[in-house]
This record gives C-alpha cells, sequence and structure tokens, in this order.
C-alpha cells in the first residue's frame, strides 16, 4: 500500500509539472490555433496512471468510494458529451451518447444509498479530470477519437477496479450491492472501448 500512495504522489507531481509546462508552451505559441498534443498525452497517460494506482489502494472507505464514484460519472458525462458533438466516428459519437445515458442512470441510483448512508456526493470534478476534459476540449479533430478512447480505457480500468473492490470490502450493504450491479455494465464499456479501438479508422460522421 505505501508503494502505491508514492506511486499516486510522484503520479500527481507529474500531471502539475505537465500542466505547467502545458502553460508555458500554449502562452506564445507559434500557431495560436494550435494545442500541444504531445503534453496533452503525456498528461492524460500520467492522470491515467494516479487513476490506476489510487484504485489499487484497498479497502476504500465509503465516503471515498462515494467521492470517486461520483466524480467518475460526472466525468463520463461530460466527456460523452463533447463526444457526441467532436466525434469523427459514428462508433465514438454513439459511444458518447450511451455514456450519458449510462452513467446518468448509475448516478440516479446511487443517489438514494448515498444519502442512506449518510454521505454527500461530490459537486463537481477533481483537478484530474479537469485536466482530461480540457485536454478532450484541445483534441484537434483528426485525434479526437484516438485521445477520446484512450482515456475512456483508462477510466474504465479504474472504475472497474473500484466497483469491484467496494462490492468485496466496502461497509455499506447498499452500497455494497450497487457496485456489485454497476461492475458488470462498466465491464461492457471497457469491452466495447477495445472494441472500438481495434477498428480501423472510420470516415467522419456525417453531421
Amino acid at each position: 500500500m505505501k508503494r502505491a500512495f508514492m506511486f499516486a504522489a510522484a503520479a500527481v507531481a507529474a500531471v502539475s509539472v505537465a500542466a505547467c509546462q502545458k502553460k508555458d508552451e500554449v502562452a506564445n505559441p507559434a500557431d495560436p490555433g494550435t494545442t500541444n498534443s504531445a503534453v496533452n498525452a503525456a498528461q492524460d497517460a500520467t492522470a491515467a496512471a494516479v487513476g490506476a494506482a489510487s484504485a489499487t489502494v484497498a479497502p476504500v472507505s465509503t465516503e471515498e468510494f462515494v467521492t470517486n464514484a461520483g466524480i467518475s460519472d460526472q466525468y463520463e458525462i461530460q466527456a460523452g458529451q463533447i463526444a457526441q458533438k467532436k466525434g469523427q466516428s459514428a462508433g465514438v459519437k454513439d459511444f458518447g451518447k450511451m455514456m450519458v445515458t449510462d452513467h446518468t442512470a448509475l448516478t440516479n441510483e446511487m443517489k438514494p444509498l448515498i444519502a442512506a448512508a449518510g454521505k454527500t456526493p461530490p459537486t463537481g470534478l477533481d483537478e484530474r479530470r479537469k485536466g482530461l476534459i480540457d485536454n478532450l476540449n484541445a483534441a484537434s479533430p483528426a485525434d479526437f477519437d484516438k485521445v477520446y478512447l484512450s482515456q475512456q480505457e483508462a477510466a474504465h480500468n479504474e472504475a472497474l477496479t473500484l466497483m469491484q473492490g467496494y462490492a468485496d470490502k466496502g461497509d455499506d450493504a447498499g452500497l455494497k450491492a450497487a457496485a456489485a450491479k454497476a461492475a458488470p455494465k462498466v465491464q461492457a464499456h471497457l469491452d466495447k472501448v477495445k472494441a472500438l479501438q481495434a477498428e480501423p479508422p472510420a470516415a467522419p460522421a456525417k453531421k
């Protein structure tokens, strides 16, 4: 566990460095209409590492579960909305729509259980997920689908670990049952992401 915390701390520091580097490089860009996609990709990869490390630190308290699950849902909804607008393939657009629908439903299912557990759901994204959303918005049309699916693979791996971990070791019966119910849905989302990643690049979807 100590190693996981140390790794997470190092990864958080790397995210901060990447964010600062991005600000510096975009402050005086040669082309004001572009962003540094390499820096954004590195930032996304580091954010994924932070999520993977934090998700494997067990057991997760009920408060931590509520916070992490709630932020995950909010990120998925916001990212899905962006994908519906910026996605270049029909598959990515459809997946984004499914994320909005499914994670809105999951949020609504969790609300009464969270209240019964005496906890308060998060009201907004954390800095890590805000950075992911920023990078989705900054992605060029040519890069968007790849960026989105890469983020989705990492996010669903993290969410699956969270759900399975709390379902096994959580201390609130209602939320444990909800996590167990959610895990297969998250796995199905992850399987779909991998299927989309395996497809050859498609022609842009018609608007």
